[in-house]
């Protein structure tokens, strides 16, 4: 296990441990939600263009500050729930922008925020239709014959599930980060608390998102918030509030804590359908790994997997513990395959100093290679 080195803790900074929940009660506790409120802090700043779109869905291209150096294409891919400008934070903690100071071409598929009338969306029409037009519009654009496809998070379950499909038609390589594969493993761990909630809780959740329709965006942090009252009746928010937002405009750490704090509460509606079979089939019944996960007839067979694969996982991510995201090393076809567990959580991964420090490197380097 990698480890990025002893970290002091600070209250208004990411840490590499951190997960959402611990950023986002340090938002409520310390006051930073007020600063969030009268000074929005501006996220996804990188240089884009849309390039493709359907429904909510975007697909943007990110404009080189430099000369190209890679051919090949790389297409990041987030959750369908909370929005993807975790990848592209802000200036100086930003994934996109270091790929895109590296020298390599990359473009975000956005699942957008879908409404009302989407709530039927399910994983079919996300992997079958949306994702092989935009793989197309990627190498039309990037005049490529293949690209790397990185997923982070549920953005990763989806991207070895279009892998899987397409049986690795135009994949170089897949990358994915705390990517959840095995739903159901016999050690989930003790941080894989999302796993044994959806196991003991979630039986009425699909009937539920049947009936009702899309599942509402985040609201977790409202709770919160009413949880830290106490709190906010002896400490003084004024001076904290200015304070802070002076802060944060000269140190690129605190603005990152501001930037993360905004993105956990920055929830989008899940679509009803997807949400539904998300719990029934992949987590009460991990049907992914057992290869019985079924789009429109065809069978998703992990095995047939062939392209080079790198899985990165945190070793205190309670979203999707190691023993989740490792059992790709089982699973895939592929013979050039790494995992790599660092020590941090599944926020930490992308924002906090271990990301930085030896995630982003350690990516660029195994695209450079698998580049050639």
């Amino acid at each position: 296990m990698a480890s990025h080195g002893s970290t002091p803790f600070h209250p208004f900074r990411v840490g590499s441990y951190d997960n959402p929940e611990t950023v986002r009660w340090r938002k409520y506790a310390t006051g930073a939600h007020l600063v969030l409120r009268g000074a929005p802090v501006m996220v996804g700043r990188t240089p884009k263009e849309v390039v493709w779109a359907e429904g909510t869905a975007r697909l943007y291209r990110y404009r080189p500050d430099s000369e190209k150096r890679h051919p090949v294409p790389i297409l990041l891919v987030y959750a369908l729930i909370l929005k993807p400008y975790i990848l592209d934070l802000i200036p100086g903690n930003s994934f996109v922008e270091y790929l895109v100071g590296e020298g390599f071409d990359v473009y975000m598929l956005d699942w957008g925020a879908p409404g009302s009338e989407d709530e039927n969306l399910c994983f079919d029409t996300y992997i079958l239709d949306y994702m092989p037009e935009v793989v197309a519009r990627v190498l039309h654009l990037s005049r490529a014959e293949g690209l790397i496809l990185f997923g982070y998070c549920q953005g990763g379950t989806m991207a070895v599930m279009y892998a899987a499909i397409s049986a690795g038609e135009s994949l170089r390589g897949l990358v994915l980060l705390a990517a959840p594969v095995d739903f159901a493993p016999d050690e989930p761990g003790l941080t894989g608390l999302w796993t044994l909630w959806s196991r003991n809780s979630g039986a009425f959740l699909g009937p539920v998102s049947r009936t009702l329709g899309n599942l509402p965006a985040d609201r977790a942090g409202r709770f919160v918030e009413r949880a830290t009252a106490v709190a906010a009746t002896v400490t003084r928010w004024p001076a904290v509030y200015a304070g802070l937002r002076a802060w944060a405009e000269r140190d690129e750490a605190v603005g990152s804590f501001l930037a993360v704090g905004k993105w956990v509460d920055d929830g989008v509606a899940f679509p009803g359908a997807a949400f539904g079979r998300w719990i029934r089939e992949f987590y009460q019944q991990d049907k992914l790994a057992r290869g019985e996960i079924h789009l429109r007839g065809r069978r998703v067979d992990l095995s047939k997997i062939a392209c080079p694969l790198l899985g990165i996982a945190g070793a205190r991510d309670y979203i999707c513990p190691v023993s989740q995201a490792e059992a790709v090393m089982r699973l895939t076809g592929s013979r050039d395959k790494e995992f790599l567990v660092l020590d941090a959580g599944h926020v930490g991964l992308m924002a906090g100093p271990v990301a930085k420090e030896v995630l982003w490197p350690r990516v660029r380097d195994w695209l450079e290679i698998h580049l050639g």
